[in-house]
């Protein structure tokens, strides 16, 4: 098992400190060990001219299925604070993840479920410390450094397979301003959902064969003020993209109706070496929810204004755009709209069930008038053929939580995905299936 220098160093450190301050009284007294048992299984089926690929010596051959089944765990340990004007805490977890399906023709490559080999074999079993920082607060001001995740519209992990990413970095965030929240944060490398070490950070969507530098942000939120909060974020990708992002989010009634609103606005330029070439895109979206006793309606719409994808970090969820799924609906000059329907079967004698289903669409994607690669800059996106592509996105899903019992707290949910595009759209035709059941247990 690898581990970075930072991450051991750290370890060690931690294990100082747990010993130095053990009578301190909410250290201990405050601290938590859980276990959470993660089992994550997928199959995908590809659709019309869609296919993935298993390596047979030195040729890929396409196949049109894939399987994906893991067991994630993951042991957490989080200590409370010690006494006095600077508190001290430390978190610590451990992760591990065994592959269940180990076909190689079953996994076809992998994709970012399973961790393979350069050959395309699943590597048995995998693990890493996932989480190991050290805390320090005063007054309302803490801070925050070593491996832990973050959430900010600007960045945060993509938790959606066995383990979650986390992040290399330090953090610093303050309330001691009246009325709002501060946050600034530096990240240096990502520990993917299926990696063993940390990576440095690239774009989902770009050439992958270039990698910025570290991932700065700062912004600012507003506490709640008659259900309307606002934030404004600024994030730095070194060597690839500045982004901007303001946002506004407001929630109230109508009748005996709920309504939620939520206004995002991101904006995108090229920075220092512009590893992804000349960069700039805007992204604008207004999503509504409304919410009458089990029942819960979303519908949003979004745009990208630009001749590239609106990127973002691998292993990372992009942004606060409302129309999200198997899709991001991200392409160049791509317009989407959705609606979902929720709905919370606790009003009929089942609490802790709740269903949704929704549909998709993207059009009027266009990346024919891509430039970012003048004056010499690396070719960033392949989008040049994109020319009225469009795609559409249907999908089910149902959950179900334990509300009571020894194992409450455990949930399992199925998802099913039905994806189709055309003109090139890079998701591709796919079906596919989830089953994931987590159980949380608190050791103490």
């Amino acid at each position: 098992m690898k581990r970075r220098g930072l991450v051991s160093s750290l370890v060690l450190f931690v294990s100082g400190i747990q010993t130095v301050v053990a009578g301190e009284s909410g250290f201990i007294e405050d601290s938590r060990l859980t276990l959470k048992l993660r089992n994550f299984y997928a199959q995908q089926w590809a659709r019309r001219d869609s296919t993935f690929s298993v390596i047979k010596g030195d040729t890929k051959h396409p196949v049109d299925q894939r399987k994906s089944w893991v067991q994630g765990t993951m042991l957490d340990l989080r200590s409370g604070w010690t006494q006095g004007a600077v508190g001290l805490g430390v978190d610590v977890s451990l992760y591990g993840a065994a592959v269940l399906e180990r076909g190689k023709a079953q996994v076809a490559g992998g994709g970012d479920r399973v961790l393979v080999r350069n050959n395309g074999e699943p590597v048995d079993d995998w693990s890493d410390v996932g989480v190991a920082d050290l805390r320090l607060r005063a007054a309302g001001t803490q801070i925050k450094a070593g491996r832990f995740s973050i959430d900010t519209p600007v960045l945060r992990p993509k938790d959606n397979r066995a383990l979650p990413p986390t992040f290399d970095g330090a953090q610093l965030v303050t309330t001691d301003l009246p009325g709002m929240t501060i946050q600034a944060a530096w990240f240096e490398r990502v520990v993917g959902r299926t990696s063993s070490d940390a990576q440095r950070f690239v774009s989902t969507y770009g050439n992958r064969d270039y990698s910025g530098g570290g991932m700065a942000l700062a912004g600012v939120d507003s506490l709640p003020w008659h259900g309307m909060t606002a934030s404004l974020y600024f994030n730095r990708f070194e060597d690839v993209w500045d982004r901007w992002y303001a946002g506004l989010a407001h929630s109230g009634s109508l009748g005996s109706w709920g309504v939620g609103t939520r206004i995002a606005l991101y904006r995108t330029r090229d920075e220092g070496t512009r590893q992804l070439g000349y960069l700039e895109n805007s992204s604008a979206s207004l999503a509504e929810t409304f919410s009458h006793g089990p029942h819960q309606l979303s519908v949003g719409y979004q745009q990208v204004f630009g001749n590239e994808f609106y990127d973002y970090p691998q292993e990372t969820v992009g942004s606060y755009n409302p129309v999200q799924f198997y899709s991001d609906f991200n392409g160049p000059n791509e317009k989407a709209a959705m609606v979902k329907y929720a709905f919370n079967m606790a009003r009929y004698g089942v609490p802790g069930l709740t269903v949704a289903a929704w549909y998709a669409r993207g059009w009027d994607i266009d990346g024919t008038h891509y430039d970012s690669d003048r004056n010499g800059a690396h070719r960033g996106y392949a989008v040049r053929g994109l020319d009225d592509a469009r795609h559409w996105e249907s999908g089910l899903s149902a959950g179900y939580v334990l509300q009571s019992g020894v194992l409450k707290g455990s949930s399992l949910r199925t998802t099913w995905y039905h994806h189709r595009a055309s003109g090139g759209q890079v998701d591709g035709s796919y079906d596919e299936m989830r089953l994931v059941t987590t159980l949380p247990f608190e050791l103490f």
